[in-house]
C-alpha cells in the first residue's frame, strides 16, 4: 500500500490526483500547516530531512519532490498510461512540461506570494518601508515574469487542448497547480479563454474530484 504524506494546502494534492487517475490504492497521512507561519509541522522531518511535502512511501522506498514522485509512479505502476509513447513529439513536450511546472513556473508564483505577504507580516514601524520594497519588486520583476509565463501557457493551449498534445497526461497534473495558482494571483481567467477552458476540463475530471475528497479543499500556497 502506497502511503502519501499529505500537507494541507500543498502541491501533494497532485500526487493524490495521479494515484486516482491510475486507480491505485493508497493511504493518506495528513499534516497541517502552522496557521501563523504557514510552514509544515516538524513531524514531517521524521519522514524526510527537509520536512517537505509531498513524500510517498512504497514499501521500503521513500520518494520526495512532486516531479520525482510522478515519474516514480508512472514508471512503477503506469504501464504506459498518462504519458506519450517514447520518441514521439508529444513525449518531448511531456518531458518539458513535467519539469517546467516546478522548475520555471512556480518560482515567480512563489515570489508573488512572498512579496504580497511581506508587508502584512512586517513590524508596524517597518511596514511602510517593506511595502515600498515589495511593490517595486512586484512591479519591476515578478509581475512582468508572470505575464510572460501566462501568455506562454495561453499560446501553448492554442496548439492542443492539453499541454503535451491532444491527450491528457501527467504533465497536465503537474501543470494544474501553476495554472490554478496563476488564476488565483496572477491573471484573470476571463481574459484568458484557453486557460479558463483548461481549468474547467481538469476540474471536471472524476479523478480530480475524488482526490479532493481524499485530500481536502486547498488554496494555492
Amino acid at each position: 500500500m502506497i502511503k502519501v504524506h499529505h500537507l494541507n494546502d500543498s502541491r501533494s494534492q497532485r500526487v493524490l490526483w495521479l494515484l486516482e487517475e491510475l486507480g491505485l490504492d493508497y493511504d493518506v497521512v495528513r499534516y497541517e500547516r502552522n496557521p501563523g507561519s504557514r510552514l509544515a509541522p516538524p513531524e514531517l522531518l521524521a519522514i524526510h530531512p527537509l520536512g517537505k511535502s509531498p513524500v510517498i512511501e512504497d514499501g521500503a522506498i521513500t520518494v520526495a519532490e512532486t516531479g520525482a514522485v510522478v515519474e516514480y509512479l508512472l514508471e512503477t505502476y503506469g504501464k504506459g498510461r498518462l504519458r506519450p509513447a517514447p520518441g514521439a513529439e508529444e513525449a518531448r513536450r511531456f518531458t518539458y512540461w513535467l519539469h517546467y511546472a516546478e522548475g520555471s513556473a512556480m518560482p515567480p508564483l512563489l515570489l508573488k506570494l512572498v512579496f504580497t505577504m511581506l508587508p502584512r507580516r512586517a513590524p508596524a514601524l517597518m511596514r511602510p518601508l517593506v511595502k515600498g520594497v515589495a511593490a517595486k519588486a512586484l512591479a519591476g520583476f515578478v509581475d512582468p515574469q508572470l505575464r510572460a509565463h501566462v501568455d506562454f501557457w495561453e499560446a501553448e493551449l492554442g496548439r492542443s487542448d492539453w499541454f503535451a498534445g491532444d491527450q491528457f497526461t501527467a504533465a497536465d497534473i503537474m501543470m494544474s497547480f501553476p495554472v490554478e495558482a496563476g488564476a488565483d494571483r496572477a491573471f484573470d481567467a476571463e481574459t484568458k479563454p484557453r486557460l479558463k477552458a483548461y481549468l474547467e476540463r481538469i476540474h471536471a475530471r472524476p479523478a480530480y474530484r475524488r482526490a479532493l475528497q481524499r485530500g481536502g479543499e486547498y488554496s494555492y500556497a
